[in-house]
């Protein structure tokens, strides 16, 4: 019996190794399949169509932004300085009108009653004058000859003087009539527009009432508007060595933006905001400016020299900050880190990161990893004019390269 047994277990033990070895076989045979497929399924890896574009090196103005808004070169507030009735306005509301020109009547009817009646007091007092200087003349020289009394003649004196100091006060009193007469014509002290007619005609006015109508010269015209304390002595580094550039664009127009001068800058700091007050001036010649329009202003500080630029949408934002994609004599690509210190329009300043000459990717990015190689589609490299090419806005001459300074 237990040699039987013995063979059974041996037949079993036989069997067990034979079902390991079939098992790691087969195993080994499927590892061995999958492995060859996925070698198989791992084709060479196509070329990523992009465009790129050239970092160039350029003049770059150095630039403030900021948002201004517009004030009238002067507002006049048009006042009643006599009272009575207002009988015409020569003017539609929203005219343009020039200095000197009439704009209100107020009834001068009363005035010139005051008048006549003054001039008349006038004449009735110079006879009574006259005849008491007369008088007084007359007994001097009696009291002379012995025949008058001393205090007759200081009486007629007396009587004489105070008739010429009635005579000046009626002078006056004409000049003081003939002024209210004139106050009854309203003209324009300045070239501008006009504003609402708060007072209609037919209604009575008054002397420092409301304002009948406000006009406010729009040509030229202020345009207000602040910066960080931080760039107050730069702008007036620059302030002292020439004319300051400023130019306002309505952000709704597409016309040309008006361009003016820096004018102004306050003489204090705004301890709530710490921002500087600056004010610019323009001609405003097409009367794109406003009072009261908000603008988008840039001041103009300098120009930077061979800055190096590169297209704007070639940079890419990441958490560990910008950087762009640059593409190898090999036609693949690596991650660049890179420093911009601003950017105008369509380009973008780097400070660190890039030379002149390196091509960039400016679309496609969002396909790429670094060592991917990448198919360029435009059919030619976009650069911005080099050195020298560009001209100023401004008057169409070569720009000044002073030395570049990092602005927002």
């Amino acid at each position: 019996m237990s040699s039987w047994e013995d063979v059974r277990i041996a037949a079993r033990l036989r069997e067990a190794v034979w079902m390991t070895a079939c098992t790691m076989f087969l195993i080994a045979a499927i590892f061995t399949a999958g492995c060859a497929k996925q070698q198989a399924a791992a084709p060479p890896r196509e070329a990523v169509p992009v465009l790129v574009g050239k970092v160039i090196q350029k003049s770059m103005p150095v630039q403030l932004t900021a948002i201004g808004n517009v004030e009238a070169y002067s507002t006049i507030s048009i006042r009643a300085q006599v009272p009575g009735e207002l009988l015409e306005a020569h003017f539609q509301e929203g005219d343009s009108v020039k200095k000197g020109q009439l704009l209100l009547t107020i009834d001068p009817r009363p005035y010139e009653a005051a008048l006549a009646q003054a001039k008349a007091q006038l004449a009735r007092d110079k006879s009574v004058a006259a005849n008491d200087r007369s008088e007084a003349q007359r007994y001097m020289t009696l009291f002379d000859a012995g025949i008058s009394a001393r205090e007759q003649v200081d009486s007629f004196k007396s009587a004489a003087d105070a008739a010429e100091a009635v005579v000046n006060a009626d002078e006056a009193a004409i000049k003081t009539a003939e002024l209210n007469l004139e106050y009854c014509t309203i003209n324009s002290p300045i070239d501008g527009r006009t504003g609402t007619l708060m007072i209609k005609p037919g209604n009575l006015v008054k002397v420092a009432d409301v304002p009948i109508v406000v006009i406010n010269e729009v040509s030229p015209i202020y345009v207000n508007f602040t910066v960080p304390q931080q760039y107050l002595p730069d702008v007036k580094r620059y302030m002292a060595q020439g004319t300051l550039r400023v130019v306002a664009a309505v952000p709704s127009d597409p016309g040309a933006p008006e361009v003016g001068t820096l004018t102004f800058v306050d003489n204090a700091v705004d301890p709530t905001t710490g921002t500087i007050h600056l004010k610019g001036t323009f001609a405003n010649s097409r009367n794109t400016l406003w009072p009261g329009l908000y603008v988008n202003t840039t001041l103009t500080l300098s120009q930077q020299g061979a800055a190096t630029v590169v297209p704007v949408q070639a940079i890419t934002a990441s958490q560990k900050g910008s950087f762009v994609y640059v593409v190898k004599s090999d036609n693949t690509v690596e991650s660049r880190p890179v420093v911009s210190s601003r950017s105008l329009g369509t380009d973008a300043v780097i400070d660190q990161g890039l030379k002149p000459g390196e091509t960039v990717v400016t679309d496609g990015q969002t396909r790429l990893i670094p060592g991917v190689k990448v198919e360029i589609t435009n059919s030619s490299v976009p650069a911005t004019a080099p050195v020298g090419q560009e001209k100023n806005p401004a008057n169409g001459t070569d720009p000044a390269t002073p030395s570049p300074r990092t602005t927002p």
